[in-house]
C-alpha cells in the first residue's frame, strides 16, 4: 500500500524510512534508524528526483504508481549516485523503458560501474547551469562534488523555489508521519543527528560544501529537499547557518569536550577529575565519553561541536590505547581542526601515549595544543593536583579569551 506526502501542487513525497538497518553505510549506528527520500513533480513531463534504497523499493513503486495514477515517468533526475538513492534505478528503466536519465558525466559513468542496462541511449549529460523544461516548470542544476561523491550535484525548482539538495542538509533517523522540520522539535530531537551525519558522511569536505552554500546563496529557496530526514521550509536560515559552522570548522559553542581511553580506571579519574575543577571554575558546556563505550561517529560529532577537547589516554603496547587512536585517526580523516587540544597520559611502567597522540593532532590544521601535558603513572597521586590546576587554569584562560 503506497504511502505519499503532498509538499507542493503537484509535487510529492514518494520515499520511505528503514527501522532495521542497524548500521549506514555499514559503519555508522543509527538507533532511530533513517529515511530515504524520493520525490515526484507531474508536470507535462513527469519528474522523478532521486530514486531509494533496495530495503524500499516495494513501497517506492507503490507510491510511483499511486501518484502517476496510470500515466508514465518521462526523466529520472539522479543528484547522487550512491546505493542507498540508486539501487532502484534498474527497476524503474525494466517498468518505464522510455525514461531519460539525466545527471552530470560523472553520474552516467557510475551508473555503468552499477549496473548493465543502456545508459547511453536514455542519459541527458547535464553540466552547471544547464536547465531542463518540463512544462510549467524549469529544472536547473549545480554541480555540488565530493558532497559527498564526486558526481553529486542538487537541483532547483525556480517556480516552486525548492531545493532538492542531495546529500546536503540530510540527516540521520526515519520519518516519524511528519516529514517537515518545523512539525518536529528540530533543536532537540534531530540536531544531535544532523550533525552526527554531516560530520561522518561530508565533514572532511568543507571547502566543497563552502562552494555550494554560495551558489545557493544567490537563489530564492524556500525548501530544501534532502535526501535524508525532514524537509525544511522554515527557518531554513538557521540550519544554512549550522551548515556553515561546520564546514568552517567553526565551534558551536564555548566548552569542553573530554574524551578518555582507560584500561583499569586510573586515566578515567583523571579524567573525572580534570572535568570536575572545570566545573569548579565556571565552566558549564563539558562533555564526557569513554572511548570504549561510544561509537566513534558520536564522538566525532562531538568533537565539531566543542572548542576545547581534553585528550585521556592510557599507553597500550607501548602506544595509544587502540579505540583512542581510532577516535584520533578518524578525527583527522574528517579534517578537524580550529581546536584547542590539552593532553593527558597514562603508563604503568613506560607512559608514551601523549607524546604519540600530540603528534597526530600537530599533523592536524590550526590545532593549538595547551603547553602543560599530564603524565600519570598507575593512579594519580596528591602532589599532581598543582600540575592539573595549572592544565584547567590554561583550558578556562582560553575559553575565556574566545
Amino acid at each position: 500500500m503506497y504511502c505519499t506526502k503532498q509538499i507542493n501542487d503537484n509535487v510529492f513525497w514518494i520515499g520511505g524510512s528503514d527501522r532495521r538497518l542497524a548500521h549506514f553505510e555499514n559503519i555508522y549506528p543509527i538507533p532511530r534508524g533513517v529515511s530515504y527520500n524520493s520525490f515526484i513533480i507531474l508536470d507535462e513531463k513527469n519528474v522523478i528526483i532521486d530514486a531509494v534504497d533496495k530495503s524500499i523499493s516495494s513501497l517506492f513503486f507503490e507510491n510511483i504508481k499511486h501518484i502517476i495514477n496510470g500515466g508514465t515517468v518521462d526523466y529520472l533526475v539522479v543528484n547522487h549516485m550512491e546505493p542507498d538513492h540508486c539501487a532502484t534505478i534498474g527497476e524503474l528503466v525494466l517498468l518505464y523503458p522510455d525514461i531519460k536519465i539525466v545527471g552530470n558525466a560523472k553520474t552516467m559513468t557510475m551508473i555503468k560501474q552499477f549496473f548493465d542496462f543502456d545508459i547511453d541511449s536514455r542519459s541527458i549529460v547535464v553540466k552547471e547551469g544547464d536547465t531542463l523544461s518540463i512544462g510549467k516548470r524549469t529544472l536547473s542544476f549545480m554541480m555540488a562534488p565530493m558532497v559527498h561523491w564526486p558526481e553529486v550535484m542538487v537541483t532547483y525548482d525556480s517556480t516552486d523555489k525548492t531545493l532538492y539538495s542531495a546529500d546536503a542538509f540530510g540527516t540521520f533517523g526515519a520519518i516519524n508521519g511528519n516529514i517537515y522540520a518545523d512539525e518536529v522539535d528540530f533543536k532537540t530531537d534531530w540536531l544531535p543527528d544532523a550533525r552526527r551525519y554531516y560530520t561522518n558522511i561530508v565533514g572532511k569536505y568543507g571547502a566543497q560544501v563552502q562552494s555550494l552554500l554560495k551558489k545557493i546563496s544567490s537563489l530564492d529557496v524556500k525548501m530544501i529537499c534532502p535526501l535524508h530526514g525532514p524537509i525544511w521550509r522554515k527557518d531554513i536560515d538557521w540550519f544554512i547557518e549550522k551548515y556553515n559552522r561546520w564546514s568552517t570548522y567553526t565551534p558551536e559553542i564555548n566548552g569542553v569536550l573530554v574524551i578518555y581511553g582507560s584500561i583499569y580506571g586510573g586515566i578515567e579519574n583523571l579524567a573525572n577529575i580534570i572535568a570536575s575543577k572545570l566545573a569548579d571554575n565556571g565552566i558549564s558546556n563539558i562533555a564526557m565519553y569513554d572511548v570504549s563505550a561510544t561509537h566513534f561517529s558520536d564522538i566525532v560529532s562531538e568533537a565539531f561541536k566543542y572548542s576545547h577537547i581534553v585528550i585521556a589516554s592510557s599507553t597500550y603496547n607501548a602506544g595509544i590505547f587502540t579505540n583512542m587512536e581510532t577516535v584520533l585517526l578518524d578525527l583527522k580523516a574528517h579534517n578537524l581542526q580550529n581546536r584547542t587540544i590539552a593532553i593527558a597520559e597514562n603508563g604503568s611502567w613506560a607512559p608514551t601515549s601523549g607524546g604519540l597522540m600530540e603528534n597526530i593532532i600537530t599533523s592536524m590544521k590550526n590545532m593549538t595544543i595547551i603547553d602543560k601535558k599530564i603524565t600519570i603513572r598507575s593512579t594519580v597521586k596528591e602532589h599532581q593536583i598543582d600540575d592539573i590546576n595549572i592544565m584547567v587554569n590554561e583550558i578556562v584562560r582560553s575559553i575565556k579569551a574566545e
